[in-house]
Formats: C-alpha cells, structure tokens, sequence
C-alpha cells in the first residue's frame, strides 16, 4: 500500500469555528489552559484553586459570606434551578449526618422535556469548538470556586465531612479534578485537525483530497452522585462530557443534593451568559427510596453515564445499560490494602496509617481496610514487633490520635448511614460473627456542636489470613482488620489475588528490603492497583493529586476508568469525515 501524506490546511474547517478565537472566555482562560495542560502531560503539581479555606486567600468575609448563603438555602425551594423543565413537583429528603434537617426543596425534572431540550442545546455547543468549550468549562469552576465556603457547608451537612475536609476535598481539590477532566478532554479533541490536503503519489500528478474532521459528541451524559463525595467524584464526569460537547444531566445521591444544585446553578448561569443554553446542564433530584438512577440510566436518549457508589447498581449499569451502547464509566467498593514486612521509621508509619484509618471516618473510597501482618512479626527501628505487638502499637496510636473528642471530630467527622453506623456501634459483634478478635474498639465520641452526630473512632480487629469470609469483603467506615500471614511473600500473594478478584483503589507497602519492594510493585500492576510505598510523612494513601495521580486505574473490580486518563475522555466524542478531490 501507498505511503500518505497530510497537512493542515489553513481553513478551519467544521471541527473549528472562525468565532473560537474571539470569544472573551477563550481571551480569559488561555493562560490557564496552556498551563494545566503543560501539568497534565508532564504530570506535575498544579493547582488552579487554593485549599486553605483563610480568609487571608478567599478574602476577609468569605467564611462568613459562605456560611450565611448555606443558611438562607436552607428550608427554602432552591430558586435558581425553576428555570428547569419540571412536573410542577418539588422533591428533598437531606438530613444531615450531623442531625440537622435540611428542608431543601428541589423541582422535580420533568425526565422527557428534559431531555428534549438537552437535545436541542447541543449543536450550537457542539459546534462551538472545543476550545471554546473548555474556556466556558473553567469559567464554571471558577465561579464555583468563588462559592467555596457556602458549597463546604453543602457537602459538610449531607456527606458528614468535617468542615475543613468538606472545603477541600469538596472545594478546591474537586475543581482541580474538574479542571483536569477538561484539559484532557481538550488535549485529545485537539489530537484531531479541523481540515488537511491528502496526498497520495500517483503517476503524473499526486492525487489531492481535502478532508475535514468533525467532532461529535455521543448524547446526553448522566452523572450519577454518591452520598460521600458529592463534587469530588462527579466533577470528573460531569466536565469530561460537557467538555466534549455532550449534554449533561446530574443525578445526586438523595441525602446528597445541594451540593451538586449549587454547582448545576452556576453551570447553568455561565453558559447563559456565554451564549449558550442552560439546558446543556440540568439537575434531576428525588426523593429518597426512588428509581430515577435507574430510569434515567435506561432513557433512550441517554449515551455516557458516570457512577460512583456501591458495586450493586455498579454492576447492574456495567451489564444492563451498557448493553444498550451507552458508555458506563464506574467507580465502585474495593480493598483497600497495607502490607506490613518492616520499617525504619516506626513511629511515622503507625501516625500515617492512625491518620488514614482516622480520616472521615474511614468513609472513603481510598481508606485502607485489610492490613497484612506476618506471624513471625516486624522489623523496626524500634526492634522486633511480634504480630501482636504491632497490633497493640497501632491501635495505641489510632488512640492518641483521637484522644481528644474537640479535635478528633475536626477528622473523623460524622458517620454517613445507618449501614456504617451499625458496624462502628458494635464492633465486638462484628468481630464475633466474622471470627476475628477486637484490638481496638471503636469509641464513642462527642460532638461538641452537633450532640445528634454518631462519631466514632477506628476499630481494628485481628483475624488470620484463612478466614477469608473476614476480609474478602468491603467493610465501608471506621473498622479496619490486622490479617495474620505466614509471611510477607504469602501477604503480596493475598493482596494481588484478593485485589484481582475483589477490588481496590489503593494499595500501601512498608518495607527496608528492596526485594520486598520490587515484589509489591510487581503484585501491585499484577493486581492493577496503585501502590504508595513506606508512607511516613504528610502524604496518606487516601490522598490523590489532580494532574499527577490517578484516582484508579481501571485494571480492576474496583473501577473500570481512571480520573483523567485519555480513557475517559476520548471516547465521549466520535469524529466525523467529510472528504473530496481538490
């Protein structure tokens, strides 16, 4: 076959329009496009929006500002989404875990005319470009930034996050996700010329055709939230498919909804103002106990759908909505894993492990749940630990870490549902039904503002590497187990089997030996799950860097995409060619 030959031609085709360059968002957020997309590919620190929640870096009344606009939504229909197409209804059941009640209202979404105008919104946004798209996409996170300290509140009282946590994994750190989506989505859409002159050698003169490439996005994308991480784990999804041209329709989790209503207000107010249709962004609320996921996940005009909750319904979308053609991207439950074969820093391990076992309450998707432990005990700098000794000293340390109730809930925060909390409430009988023993009880904590929060510490229960019923299942919140191994090659063969069959987002390794290291790096691509090694200073393996790490991987139960890789981008748009001779 003939060698080709392309160009880009000057023209800027139909992937392009000749009003890209002039739009004044494009003019204002260049700079900040070229420069996340610089991090993106070199995969560097980069953060566009500030996590300390000071007023000194969101200005002198923004904390106070924040909290008065959470308190006027409150008990009130949440006005700025009545523009949506609705039943005449409004729908709300959030109760805070902190014992509040909301009283939010929302419009019910009338699904079918919804869906009409997310229909007709989208040639003008698809035809726009993709430049001109992403510009409009981060003056949206801008503008949701601007609202940090009100959206803190949101995601506080429906998630049960501490406040500064609620800040920044809800604020800055999700808008710094969200900006990642974007850029990537960008980067792959510009991977494609708008028009080139072919060429191909011919006898005489070569043989000329002109071809355009026409970005197309795939149809409206449904975002389905979870309870824990409102923003955090929809903005991926959320700003992947608005970037990529395609309509969006948020779907929060019931007790989680204000979050997301803030964040569709704002979307939909800057694509007004853009010159856009605030239909490219809708909001469908519900009550609790409904089917509206579902519903939605099957509506005929629905072709992408992110989630992110329990495996249950993950599966279900993966089988079942998928089979209709709609791309399912899913973030689901895991096991997460530690592996524990020697230390030279002692006390910096067992402080990072008692601050990520602490964390929300062990309510994220990124906590460490199973540690494995060899019988034959642990190296330290501190001298040899029997396996018992190193349970004692990390249920010690998880205990200092929480000792006082005013600062431990400024971690812990408050459990999310009554699943978590009846685990966390009686350990002992968890323990006794899984046949391990308790090392360290989960305790009671007092909330000193919100008497009605259920708060308690991290749990640590021992059972050995046989009783696999144990730990072979996700025990979502503060109860963690200590799994007694034959030693450290039968903990990596485990943690790789249990991984690739199971799950698991994160994956920790504490370890002296360089062959020991070497093999968690093999059993960790082995399980396809990201590994963080000897994790002794302010870095935790709960945490994950926007523009530097992967949140997942993809490679296995756990999730089947990765926050932002090319996966989850390119495929939300398809291109269109149009050829002819020159």
């Amino acid at each position: 076959m003939s060698e080709t030959a392309t160009k880009p031609t000057d023209d800027t085709g139909p992937a392009r329009t000749t009003t890209a360059a002039g739009h004044p968002l494009l003019d204002r957020h260049r700079e900040t496009l070229e420069q996340a997309g610089t991090a993106l590919r070199e995969r560097s620190w980069f953060s566009r929006y500030p996590e300390s929640p000071s007023p000194r870096v969101y200005g002198e009344t923004a904390p106070e500002d924040g909290l008065r606009a959470h308190d006027r939504t409150l008990h009130h229909d949440f006005g700025a989404l009545a523009d949506q197409p609705s039943t005449g209804r409004t729908v709300g059941s959030e109760v805070s875990p902190y014992g509040p009640w909301l009283g939010v209202r929302y419009p019910e979404l009338d699904v079918d005319a919804a869906m009409a105008a997310a229909r007709a919104a989208l040639p003008a946004w698809r035809d726009a470009g993709a430049q001109v798209r992403a510009a409009v996409c981060v003056e949206i996170v801008d503008r949701i930034n601007a609202r940090s300290h009100e959206l803190a509140h949101a995601v506080m009282h429906t998630s049960g996050q501490p406040f500064v946590m609620s800040f920044q994994a809800g604020g800055p750190h999700a808008q710094d996700r969200a900006l990642e989506a974007v850029v990537a989505a960008l980067e792959e859409q510009e991977r494609i010329p708008a028009s080139v002159t072919w060429e191909k050698p011919a006898r005489g003169e070569p043989i000329r055709m002109q071809k355009d490439y026409r970005i197309v996005p795939r149809g409206v994308a449904l975002v389905i939230g979870c309870n824990t991480f409102p923003t955090w784990n929809a903005y991926p999804g959320l700003f992947a498919s608005l970037a990529t041209g395609n309509p969006v329709v948020v779907k929060p989790h019931p007790r989680a909804v204000l979050p997301l209503a803030i964040t569709v207000a704002v979307a939909r107010e800057v694509l007004a103002e853009a010159g856009f249709d605030r239909a490219l962004v809708q909001l469908a609320a519900e009550d609790d106990g409904g089917t509206l996921a579902k519903d939605l996940a099957l509506h005929p005009d629905v072709r992408i759908v992110d989630y992110t909750g329990g495996p249950g319904f993950g599966h279900w979308l993966e089988t079942e909505a998928a089979a209709g053609g709609r791309l399912v991207y899913t973030e689901k439950a895991g096991l997460n894993t530690v592996v524990v074969d020697s230390t030279d820093d002692l006390r910096g391990m067992l402080g990072n492990l008692a601050f990520s076992f602490s964390l929300y309450s062990g309510q994220m998707c990124t906590a460490p749940q199973n540690v494995y432990v060899p019988a034959t005990g642990v190296d330290t700098d501190e001298g040899h630990l029997s396996a018992e000794e190193f349970g004692t000293r990390l249920g010690a340390a998880i205990s200092r870490f929480t000792a006082d109730d005013a600062k431990a809930v400024e971690i812990l925060g408050a459990t999310v549902n009554d699943d978590v909390r009846s685990r966390a409430t009686d350990v002992p009988a968890l323990a006794q039904r899984l046949g391990g023993q308790v090392v360290l009880d989960a305790r009671e904590v007092h909330h000193p503002t919100y008497p009605d929060a259920v708060v308690r510490t991290p749990a640590l229960v021992a059972v050995d590497a046989a009783d696999e019923a144990a730990y072979t299942q996700e025990c979502f919140g503060p109860v963690a187990f200590l799994v007694r191994t034959a030693d450290t090659e039968e903990s990596l063969r485990i943690f790789a089997a249990t991984v690739r069959e199971h799950g698991g987002m994160t994956a920790a390794v504490y370890s002296t030996s360089a062959d020991v290291l070497d093999a968690a790096r093999d059993a960790a691509a082995e399980a396809g799950v990201s590994l963080s090694e000897n994790l002794t200073g302010q870095v935790f393996v709960n945490q994950t860097a926007a523009f530097s790490d992967y949140h997942g991987t993809g490679a296995n139960p756990a999730a089947n995409a990765a926050y932002a890789d090319a996966a989850f981008v390119a495929n939300r748009f398809r291109v269109v060619t149009s050829r002819r001779h020159v």
